[in-house]
């Protein structure tokens, strides 16, 4: 079993926020599957389309900040080592539409992904950071990655790129995740919208 976290923050104010891709790419791969309310989170038990490999999807509800605290409960519940858990979330310091999967590391200064390596006590965590930036010179990054996604960006190609490098991910391995999808090129704006 493989465990998916997209992070995010829970209500109706940081809906489609640049903040929230994580979440929008695990509702996109829980489509037609029920979400079930747990201790500190939201969590959809499904097989993904294209393979026969069981995911927990999870949605933490801690906010962004307490990401991590939603691995206490799945502790008992499941024993899923460290490199079977994908955490999904943004990164402004990657241009819109780029993608980074790696196997471990440092948080990179991500608050979320940071709850998430302290509360699992190992950095050898796989991670997928999805480009929502940059950000623009006059913008802080806190206030950019909390407000909503522009009219011109493909948040639905962005979303499709996150699924489809998860699906990767879970049934052919990080290795064949990272060749197929670290190297796609910046989403360009959509034809016909402003930012």
């Amino acid at each position: 079993m493989r465990i998916v976290v997209g992070l995010g923050n829970p209500g109706a104010r940081y809906e489609l926020t640049r903040h929230n891709i994580g979440f929008l790419v695990v509702e996109q791969l829980a489509a037609g599957t029920e979400w079930e309310s747990t201790t500190n989170a939201l969590v959809a038990d499904c097989r993904l389309s294209d393979t026969e490999q069981e995911v927990l999807l999870v949605k933490p509800q801690t906010f962004m900040n307490g990401s991590g605290e939603v691995f206490e409960p799945l502790r008992t519940q499941t024993d899923v080592e460290p490199d079977n858990i994908l955490v999904v979330f943004d990164d402004f310091l990657l241009d819109f539409g780029r993608l980074r999967l790696r196997r471990g590391g440092t948080d990179g200064g991500h608050n979320g992904l940071a709850s998430v390596l302290q509360h699992l006590e190992t950095e050898n965590v796989p991670r997928l950071r999805l480009g929502v930036g940059p950000v623009p010179e006059d913008v802080d990054d806190i206030d950019y990655v909390l407000t909503r996604f522009a009219p011109s960006d493909d948040i639905d190609e962005l979303v499709h790129r996150g699924c489809a490098a998860t699906a990767c991910w879970v049934s052919a391995g990080a290795e064949a995740a990272m060749n197929q999808f670290n190297g796609c090129l910046p989403l360009s704006p959509r034809v016909g919208h402003t930012s």
